[in-house]
């Protein structure tokens, strides 16, 4: 029987009851917490106001954009140029760019790929494409990401060729260090036995850390045969399989990295300091009606299912926090596959698929309520996402302390990898991007 509105609908004021009384309740029974004050009757506690001198010491939010993995993250790219549109009029600036509003980006297979078009340098120093652009990339080129290892023989040779070329051209000899804010960008290091997340914060630390950024997008696109690569000064050697695969949801990482961050995020706490934007992969639907999954399916569906599970962790953590301080935008039953066992789709089908998609109302996860239907579509969340992104860059310009901190490179390259990406122009951008 259907739940009634106001079962079905998710409250902040319930979620922020049941945490506090969750709390009274594990530090009684399980860690022996002897207040009787706390049990005697009185009005709901509120938050406390924040003091001049608190306001002073946290000028800002932490704005993190983190991107799953995906076969194309066509969901993402067309999100985030829903989103630019809205930032450019809301700002009243036509050039205004996603990496303007955002400090850290994080992203795992072609969101990674994704995160790094948008964030790195161009040789006019603004970012190396706009939001639209991307999308026009990743609809030109395809799946750019073979993680689950799909292709076989002289096929992958010759996709993995062709990968390489296009990445070659349109980053050049840029590096982790010539992206405009810090990335976080996933693999798992076959000689290490562990994941190994690319970082701009490690890269301008030291040589050994600093990776060619079209061979971090190669690494976390990886199937299931190894790119090795070496970071510019050749003393790091990495044998990388796919991000989807180690981290097919970034968004836990980036929120531990900014946290523990504290030279370049000094004034991050908590939660309640950050604006978290999730963008999913929008392949629910990815075993396509087969009776037997095949191999690639079943990665899919591991894959999908981790990043689901980091999505209903990093919801819960951020309890009543969860409406303004992060967005998730994901599929709802409909992906970006044919219902014919994964065939491919055109172009024009994807197109219509997102643009359901993003009329859609999710599922999200509530505290001690299960998953209830939100009552925004992703089209509503990412209009709301946008106001609430100009009223915090408008709130940075007030205030005399810097938000962030990005660190610089103390020192010289010692390889002969560039400090920019002088080989991709304004024309390479146009050629690779244009439908």
């Amino acid at each position: 029987m259907a739940g009634s509105p106001s079962l079905m609908e998710p409250s902040s004021d319930t979620d922020k009851l049941s945490y506090e009384i969750f709390t009274i309740l594990e530090s009684k029974f399980l860690f022996g917490y002897d207040d009787s004050k706390i049990f005697l009757p009185s009005s709901a506690p509120e938050t406390p106001a924040k003091t001049p001198s608190s306001l002073e010491s946290s000028p800002g939010k932490i704005r993190i954009l983190s991107i799953d993995a995906s076969t194309d993250s066509l969901l993402a790219a067309a999100s985030l140029v829903r989103l630019e549109s809205s930032l450019c009029r809301l700002s009243g600036d036509p050039a205004a760019r996603i990496a303007d509003f955002f400090d850290i980006a994080a992203g795992s297979g072609t969101g990674g790929v994704l995160a790094a078009l948008l964030f790195t340098r161009g040789p006019d120093g603004r970012p190396l494409f706009s939001a639209d652009d991307a999308l026009c990339f990743l609809l030109k080129t395809g799946a750019v990401c073979d993680s689950t290892g799909e292709r076989k023989g002289l096929f992958r040779r010759i996709f993995r060729r062709s990968v390489g070329m296009t990445f070659r051209k349109v980053f050049g000899n840029a590096t982790l260090r010539d992206t405009l804010k810090p990335l976080l960008i996933p693999c798992y290091d076959l000689t290490s036995g562990a994941p190994f997340l690319f970082s701009r914060a490690d890269a301008v630390e030291a040589d050994t850390y600093d990776f060619l950024i079209r061979e971090v997008c190669t690494a976390t696109c990886a199937g299931r045969v190894a790119s090795e690569m070496r970071s510019v000064d050749g003393r790091a050697c990495i044998a990388a399989v796919g991000g989807g695969v180690a981290m097919p949801n970034p968004a836990a990482a980036a929120i531990t990295h900014v946290l523990h961050n504290k030279q370049e995020f000094p004034f991050a706490a908590g939660v309640d300091d950050l604006i978290v934007v999730s963008l999913g992969s929008g392949e629910q639907d990815i075993a396509g009606g087969c009776a037997t999954p095949s191999t690639a399916e079943v990665v899919r569906i591991a894959g999908n299912g981790m990043a689901d599970m980091v999505d209903q962790a990093i919801a819960l953590a951020f309890r009543q926090h969860r409406i303004n301080n992060y967005v998730r935008i994901q599929a709802n039953g409909v992906g970006l596959r044919s219902p014919k066992c994964s065939k491919a789709v055109s172009r024009e089908a994807k197109m219509m698929r997102i643009e359901e998609m993003l009329s859609q109302r999710n599922g999200e996860t509530v505290l001690f309520q299960g998953r209830k239907v939100s009552k925004e579509t992703n089209a509503e969340k990412l209009e709301r996402l946008a106001g609430e992104l100009i009223k915090e860059q408008d709130k940075r310009s007030r205030s005399s302390i810097p938000t962030v901190f990005i660190k610089q490179a103390l020192t010289p390259r010692t390889s002969s990898a560039t400090t920019a990406t002088t080989t991709t122009t304004t024309s390479t951008r146009r050629s690779l991007g244009s439908p």
